[in-house]
């Protein structure tokens, strides 16, 4: 292996594992904000506890809207049957919302994956942080990202589409042009990589103000 392959391999590697630890640190916080709700759990039923006691139903209709609306922001969203899939589309779920996204999800995976827990992350984590980056250049309310997951067969289906503000992307070679820099280009390029060394198929399409990337992995 040359010095430009080395070079190559030890940016992508940092870059891996820049990533992964940005992604923990996202789950980590989503369940920080879990177990802060219920360390105050019993604050809260002594509040309406005593709202009650004095006959004021109407204070105890409010706490409970404040409550719902606070226990929705940290509320586990998606139970696809997997747990690592499960932090990561949670905490980029939530990242999504706060900035204003859309996000509706459909994902089930009902048998172990043989994928390491470190390639899903990587494949996860990028996906979404690009349909987020091309979401950001859209008006509030026309920002939308839509995930599917599945088992087809012996294969694990993934499938993410964002819309984009208009303009058809640019294929360069087999990737896409990206407008975010090299750290970027390094996540689409570790996707790439992790797809053919699984033996799987990737495909990205731009098309009528949407970017679709579907991806099957073979489990067998």
């Amino acid at each position: 292996m040359g010095l430009f392959e080395r070079r190559i391999d030890r940016r992508v590697a940092a870059y891996q594992r820049e990533l992964i630890e940005t992604h923990y640190r996202e789950v980590d916080n989503m369940y920080r904000q879990m177990r802060g709700w219920r360390h105050d759990y019993r604050n809260h039923i002594q509040t309406m506890k005593a709202y009650a006691a004095s006959g004021d139903w109407e204070a105890v209709r409010r706490y409970l809207d404040l409550l719902d609306e606070d226990l929705t922001t940290v509320d586990t969203v998606i139970k696809t049957g997997n747990p690592m899939t499960d932090a990561i589309l949670n905490s980029k779920i939530s990242l999504a919302r706060a900035r204003g996204i859309s996000v509706t999800a459909d994902a089930h995976i009902p048998v172990k994956l043989k994928i390491s827990e470190i390639d899903l992350c990587c494949i996860l984590g990028n996906l979404f942080d690009n349909a987020i980056e091309a979401c950001a250049a859209l008006p509030e309310g026309q920002r939308v990202i839509r995930v599917y997951m599945d088992m087809k067969g012996q294969q694990l289906y993934i499938s993410f589409t964002n819309l984009t503000a208009g303009k058809k992307l640019k294929k360069e070679g087999r990737l896409f042009r990206s407008t975010k820099g090299e750290g970027h280009g390094l996540g689409l390029v570790r996707i790439d990589a992790i797809v053919e060394r699984l033996g799987g198929y990737l495909s990205r399409n731009s098309e009528d103000g949407a970017f679709t990337t579907e991806i099957l992995l073979p489990q067998a």
